[in-house]
């Protein structure tokens, strides 16, 4: 289980798209740390510097600033390269909402320049980050490939773009693309700051600092919470799966499914404090439940997680508490 034990040829070079954001960072240090060589691009508008510093000082490490909207830009940072996972995205369905062209640059054409660079410099294996919001207003439970609705937002409809992309260039240009469906990732180095941020660290980020946090809707909408651990095991194991598994995309979730407001008292709880939330109206966009069946991950990328939510959270808030 998990990815300490997946292994690559050793002069393995990995480009990470959006390297110095919240997962981005997280599989940066682990394949540093794992001994392959890593190159980071990332233009630090979402991103941040500090995530990547400790790294700098590694020498399989190189930092690259730039920005995905620049195809040469794109073609210069994976030139060399065998594996792209790019993680390179603007997150947030509601920013999505106030911001919509500038999402179709960033998560459409900039996705688009990563995957024709990584066409074009020969790459092994391109993977993106896809999400849960592309499942939209299909009802049944727990999410499954293949049973998509309707798109709420503007960032479900740039990722759902991006699965198309991956599809016609495996099938146009052979390339080996793998779309990960993250389900509502969390872990360490996620930003607890800003109106945007999601909702765990910022919970915890609120009742460490004994401020009365807001739930949107009833508190009553489930989620299927991964651990970032998780995530980089989907990542890395995917760079090792078989073409007749490329050109689709995947769930990457925990399997389960957590009410928000028992979550938000599960926090409490952690952390000694006994603060009542307020409610505020339900948020544009946003999906009400999502559980992700796995099956498909388990069985074409041998995806097995090792974090379910209760061991996940622990780790996470233990992070948050020295860090925060």
């Amino acid at each position: 289980m998990g990815y300490q034990n997946v292994t690559f040829d050793k002069e393995s070079v990995f480009l990470i798209g959006g390297g110095a954001g919240f997962i981005g960072s997280n599989l940066c240090e682990a394949l540093v740390n794992m001994g392959y060589t890593v190159r980071c691009l990332d233009d630090l508008s979402t991103g941040k510097y500090e995530n990547i510093e400790p790294l700098t000082a590694k020498e399989n490490f190189t930092f690259i600033k730039g920005d995905i909207r620049n195809l040469d830009t794109c073609l210069e940072a994976s030139d060399g390269a065998s594996y792209v996972l790019n993680q390179a995205a603007w997150g947030s369905v509601p920013r999505s909402i106030e911001m919509p062209l500038l999402y179709e640059e960033i998560n459409i054409r900039g996705t688009l320049n990563m995957m024709e660079a990584a066409r074009q410099n020969g790459v092994k294996k391109f993977v993106y980050a896809s999400s849960s919001s592309v499942y939209g207003d299909h009802p049944v439970l727990p999410k499954k490939e293949g049973q998509e609705g309707k798109v709420l937002s503007p960032y479900a409809l740039t990722k759902k773009v991006d699965e198309e992309y991956g599809r016609l260039y495996k099938e146009l240009y052979g390339l080996d693309t793998y779309g990960l469906r993250y389900f509502n990732v969390f872990g360490r180095r996620q930003d607890p700051e800003g109106m945007y941020a999601a909702v765990i660290p910022k919970f915890i980020r609120q009742l460490m600092h004994d401020e009365v946090p807001t739930i949107n809707g009833d508190g009553r909408q489930s989620r299927d919470f991964t651990y970032i651990d998780n995530v980089i095991e989907a990542n890395l194991k995917a760079c090792l799966a078989s073409g007749e598994a490329a050109g689709q995309a995947y769930n990457i979730g925990a399997g389960g499914r957590e009410f928000l407001i028992d979550i938000y008292y599960d926090l409490c709880e952690a952390l000694g404090k006994k603060i009542e939330p307020n409610f505020g109206p339900d948020r544009k966009g946003d999906i009400r439940d999502s559980n992700a069946d796995i099956t498909k991950a388990r069985e074409l990328l041998g995806y097995d997680p090792e974090y379910d939510f209760k061991k996940g959270i622990a780790l996470a808030i233990a992070w948050y508490k020295e860090n925060l």
